[in-house]
């Protein structure tokens, strides 16, 4: 499979940021089962949505780089597409305990509209296509089959569709027949960040519409604003327009390759942090100097750490500066959990906040030295 010769240097259309802002719909609704579950099992049913989810966005993400909707038959199918999308986010609340085969079916109209436009994709081949589809749709088989079942066969199913999607491209490397455009690539998935922490705010403030207005709403909304700011910052403060450059600097296989694992895997890890951010940040409005069960305080922590983990395991791919940093405040940022639990849901997230805000005094610090040198 070869790459395709030429590379659009285009960037995201209104269609396509319409696209991100029904997915990201989604999000929300993970993080509703998230704040309403706040155990295992909650977690480990966002963990198995999100997985699956999370592949087709990034199908339609490589799709749109490589096919334009620039048609009126096009539009009309990445609408219907988003249509799934929208269908498939209504059914996430109950999507184990009742709606889980209209998930299936609404997660089969994702991947079907996906597979027929990507037979417009130039500089494919059939066989490539094929394949992808046919792998596409065994997945979503399997996961329309988990949601028909229902009980222990559907999270067997679902874990095994997310497996199934995201390492046989690592396995049988199909990922190297795909061109991937970096200036629309970088931007698409940045925005789906940027529009996953703004809805999380948004969640906060439709809950917090029936409450009193007082001081304790007012301290965790500007701390739970503080700490979606510092998440804003580690994407996007520091290198930010490094990624597109260090995507365009290879080629082939490899750029392929790269992309997959930055922008899919990677991006994977901070979009559940951010889930569980969120679902931690919309139970805590309206009582923010209230204890925080153990249960909130690690998810409320270990979703900073999800998120500084996949961002430093994000720009270690890409090679965009140094990554210790992130890491090691990923570690720390678990250490927060006993103010959470111990002290309040305010003092777990300042604490979170001033950890993130030492990081990024350091590496200013570290990066004045290096330009000085």
């Amino acid at each position: 499979m070869e790459q395709a010769p030429t590379e659009r240097a285009e960037r995201v259309t209104t269609l396509e940021l319409f696209f991100d802002l029904v997915f990201v719909f989604t999000i929300t609704q993970l993080t509703t089962v998230l704040s309403d579950s706040p155990d295992g099992v909650g977690l480990l049913r966002v963990v198995l949505m999100l997985t699956v989810i999370w592949w087709m966005y990034g199908g339609y993400a490589w799709l749109t780089n490589a096919v334009r909707a620039d048609t009126p038959m096009r539009r009309l199918a990445l609408l219907g597409g988003m249509g799934g999308y929208l269908a498939l986010a209504l059914t996430i609340p109950r999507a184990f305990s009742g709606s889980g085969l209209e998930f299936g079916l609404a997660y089969l109209v994702v991947v079907a509209v996906h597979s027929t436009l990507f037979t417009r994709a130039a500089g494919m081949r059939a066989g490539a296509l094929l394949r992808l589809s046919s792998s596409n749709l065994i997945a979503a088989a399997m996961v329309l089959a988990g949601g028909a079942t229902g009980g222990a066969t559907q999270y067997g199913l679902w874990a095994a569709a997310g497996l199934f999607e995201w390492l046989l491209p690592t396995l049988r490397r199909t990922e190297a027949g795909f061109a991937v455009s970096p200036a629309h690539f970088v931007e698409r998935h940045g925005l789906v960040i940027i529009v996953a922490i703004g809805e999380s705010v948004v969640a906060v403030g439709f809950g917090a519409s029936a409450l009193p207005v007082d001081a304790d709403l007012f301290a965790g909304a500007l701390a739970g604003l503080m700490l979606s700011a510092c998440l804003w910052w580690t994407y996007f403060g520091t290198d930010a327009g490094r990624a597109e450059q260090a995507l365009g600097d290879v080629r082939g296989a490899v750029r392929s390759r790269a992309a997959l694992v930055a922008f899919g895997y990677w991006h994977l890890v901070m979009l559940l942090g951010i889930v569980a951010v969120a679902s931690a940040e919309r139970h805590l409005t309206g009582q923010a100097f209230s204890h925080l069960s153990w249960a909130r305080a690690a998810i409320l922590a270990g979703g900073v750490a999800l998120y500084c983990a996949g961002d430093a395991l994000f720009r270690r791919e890409l090679a965009l500066g140094r990554t210790g940093l992130r890491g090691t405040a990923a570690v720390l940022a678990l250490a927060a959990i006993p103010t959470g639990a111990w002290l309040s849901a305010f003092a777990e997230l300042i604490a979170l906040v001033a950890l993130l805000t030492v990081v990024f005094t350091i590496e200013a610090g570290q990066s004045a030295e290096c330009a000085a040198a």
